[in-house]
């Protein structure tokens, strides 16, 4: 039996919530992304900033969860988890 793969995942995504394998990425590379890949859907209403501070990338991962997808939701976990971690 020919198995598919799923479209809606990236190479290396298992698509799991607590993926404890992946290296942490800073929360600033992951404000950034979120306004590259979701700023028109998500983000519409927010504005790229030069500095964010945790603070700022806690607001962009909350509009991701409101506005966005799956995937979206997705990036959301991985922002609050390197906010998290830079405490």
């Amino acid at each position: 039996m020919l198995q598919t793969e799923r479209m809606d995942q990236l190479p290396g995504d298992s698509g799991t919530m607590n993926d404890q394998t992946a290296e942490p990425v800073d929360f600033l590379s992951l404000y950034r992304r979120a306004f590259v890949e979701y700023g028109t859907q998500a983000l519409w209403n927010k504005r790229a900033l030069e500095a964010p501070t945790q603070e700022d990338a806690l607001v962009v991962a909350r509009a991701l969860r409101i506005e966005g997808d799956r995937k979206a939701r997705r990036l959301a976990e991985q922002i609050e988890q390197a906010c998290r971690a830079a405490i």
